[in-house]
């Protein structure tokens, strides 16, 4: 009969080892879950930062979950050292059971505190607040938990392979639309080119048409793509109204570019461009507070006589710049006369 007792009491200590080593794997798989439900909600954050608005609620439920997680780990963590306590406290028990057989009977009430603190360590084990249920319902109601979060991530990765899946598709789609805008571009850069090519052939004959009908005049120049002439030409000093000679000289300009005008193709945007220029002396008059405004109001003169003679007014523009873009930067008398200028570009806008 005292062999059975200590057969039964040696049965009933090998579970703690076997209960310690379930619980021990039960904490590693939370830590586990924890570790790849925040390995999976970094990825998600840096993939699909884009996306916050959409998963706000699936957030907010995981963070749920994984404070659960965390308090389940504080608490297993609390009951393994308990665990270890009372391991420590059976062992003593053996001892003293081996000891003497009189010991026998306080063992077994020992044995059933300790059965009763097994049980009271169960119950906060599988419970969620300070005071547990029955160890066994909360296990099972943790276990569920697990689960839960187990399809959530499961879930979570699968809309990740969706979004994954679309980003591919997207890239490719980008890829093929970068390749079709380098293409348009490499063309357009080739239309711009041509048609720039084209009015500077429209250009060419514009200033030869203006060279054959004005003469060579040391007062009339032909500087690069400009047509330039001396304000003297056109103005009298101080005065932005065109004299009678003035209308001469610009008349049979306005016939070239209304012949020219006629053979541009109606695609290329071109314009003739007006520029009002004089030299650095100041003036103050009531009409003329600057030579901003008398370089400006010289240019609109001329733009004003073009369209008077048929050129339509979407093709000229009219620009003042005072004394600020020299020809000349020395204060001689011809270089101040250089500087006092109108200057015509037949350009594209």
């Amino acid at each position: 009969m005292a062999f059975s007792s200590r057969r039964q009491r040696r049965e009933n200590f090998n579970i703690w080892p076997g209960f310690v080593d379930a619980l021990t794997q039960l904490v590693m798989i939370i830590i586990f879950v924890v570790l790849v439900f925040t390995a999976g909600q970094f990825y998600l954050s840096s993939a699909l930062s884009g996306r916050d608005a959409e998963l706000a609620k699936l957030t907010e439920r995981i963070n749920a979950l994984s404070d659960m997680l965390a308090m389940e780990r504080k608490t297993s963590a609390d009951l393994q050292l308990q665990l270890g306590t009372l391991s420590d406290q059976l062992a003593e028990e053996k001892a003293a059971l081996a000891k003497s057989q009189g010991a026998l009977a306080a063992a077994n009430r020992q044995k059933k505190e300790l059965t009763q603190q097994e049980a009271a360590l169960q119950q906060q084990l599988a419970a969620e607040t300070a005071k547990r249920t029955q160890a066994e319902t909360e296990t099972a109601q943790r276990q569920s938990a697990l689960d839960r979060l187990t399809l959530q991530l499961a879930a979570l990765q699968k809309q990740l392979q969706e979004i994954q899946a679309a980003l591919d598709l997207s890239e490719t789609k980008n890829k093929a639309a970068n390749v079709q805008i380098a293409d348009l571009g490499r063309r357009l850069n080739a239309a711009l080119a041509s048609k720039v090519a084209e009015l500077a052939s429209y250009r060419s004959e514009f200033f030869g048409r203006l060279r054959q009908l004005l003469g060579d005049r040391q007062d009339i120049k032909v500087v690069g793509d400009r047509f330039v002439f001396q304000s003297e030409v056109l103005f009298p000093k101080g005065s932005a109204d065109l004299t009678l000679e003035a209308l001469d000289k610009l008349t049979p300009l306005a016939n070239a570019l209304k012949e020219i005008s006629g053979k541009i193709p109606s695609d290329i945007n071109w314009v003739l461009q007006v520029e009002g220029h004089t030299d650095k002396q100041p003036i103050n008059t009531p009409q003329f507070h600057s030579n901003w405004e008398l370089s400006t109001a010289r240019a609109v003169s001329v733009v004003k006589f073009l369209i008077a003679q048929g050129i339509p007014p979407n093709r000229l523009s009219a620009a003042g710049f005072g004394e600020f873009q020299p020809v000349d930067t020395s204060a001689s008398p011809d270089a101040m006369a250089k500087n006092r200028r109108i200057e015509l570009k037949l350009t594209a806008r």
